[in-house]
């Protein structure tokens, strides 16, 4: 499987090269647009608004508009070297029990997967994180945008769930809705006793594996017949990504201990900060 992202988790003074999997598997069913006439491919072309010509791919930059009509010009190589370490590094910056994380925070599933000579460092971690039953909230940027994320164990690997920021997620208050006729809607205890009775009788164990997609199978089945008529086409498989063996062995444990230290000193100060904020 192709990696999507590769770079380090930062744990401490430990540095840990993985690579980024998905974890998805995607199942949706694509279809291409074609010419009614001839059935020959539509395809999507930039135009210049000025000229109504075609720009070539070589020719197009990044834009932005900072203002009505005014734009500054911003190159790949430049959003790239913003910020260097945020987007090589994983930064673990919390650590939290997982009941604690609402699920309506959740996004998107990986797996970090460790790069040769990081394995030493990567189990410690993922053993760590098993024992003490909690998880590792991080920040990591894909592609040019930063993500909120959590990691965890996953049976032998880590998993890394992309959760949404707290202004991402709407409150309660924001969703539009009369609570006025909320109000109206009445039952008796009659009604709430057969209710909670029918959820009794449908409740059983969580089994993923029995519940299908049957729109997208009956789909498939249809284009299955047409494929046997002899209207398929092949499509050529996309190459994986070559990704580079590092050598990076090292002893942990004075990595671990300055960890440790850093964080004892950094707690001692804490107090000290308040109270002269306080006597300010």
């Amino acid at each position: 499987m192709a990696s999507i992202w590769k770079g380090s988790i930062s744990f401490g003074l430990l540095n840990i090269p993985v690579t980024l999997q998905g974890a998805q598997s995607e199942k949706e069913i694509h279809f291409s647009m074609l010419d009614k006439k001839d059935l020959s491919r539509i395809q999507y072309k930039k135009i210049n608004a000025k000229t109504g010509k075609e720009v070539p791919y070589e020719n197009i930059v990044k834009g932005y508009e900072y203002s009505s009509g005014r734009y500054v010009l911003v190159t790949e190589d430049e959003i790239r070297k913003a910020n260097v370490k945020a987007s090589q590094t994983i930064d673990i910056e919390d650590v939290v029990a997982l009941e604690e994380i609402d699920p309506m925070y959740f996004e998107r599933p990986y797996y970090l997967v460790p790069q040769k000579g990081a394995e030493k460092g990567y189990y410690l971690l993922r053993d760590a994180l098993e024992k003490s039953g909690k998880v590792a909230v991080s920040k990591i940027v894909i592609r040019i945008k930063q993500h909120l994320a959590m990691i965890m164990p996953k049976g032998e690997y880590l998993m890394l769930e992309l959760l949404r920021f707290g202004h991402e997620v709407k409150t309660e208050k924001q969703v539009h809705y009369m609570k006025e006729v909320a109000k109206t809607a009445k039952y008796n205890p009659r009604e709430l006793k057969m209710a909670e009775d029918l959820l009794e009788g449908m409740t059983g164990k969580w089994k993923p594996e029995q519940y299908k997609d049957t729109y997208y199978q009956e789909v498939m089945k249809m284009i299955e017949r047409k494929v046997k008529t002899g209207k398929g086409h092949r499509i050529a498989p996309v190459k994986e990504e070559h990704i580079e063996a590092t050598d990076n062995v090292v002893d942990l444990m004075p990595l671990l201990q300055k960890s440790l230290a850093a964080r004892k000193t950094a707690k001692k100060r804490a107090p000290a900060k308040s109270r002269a904020s306080k006597t300010a």
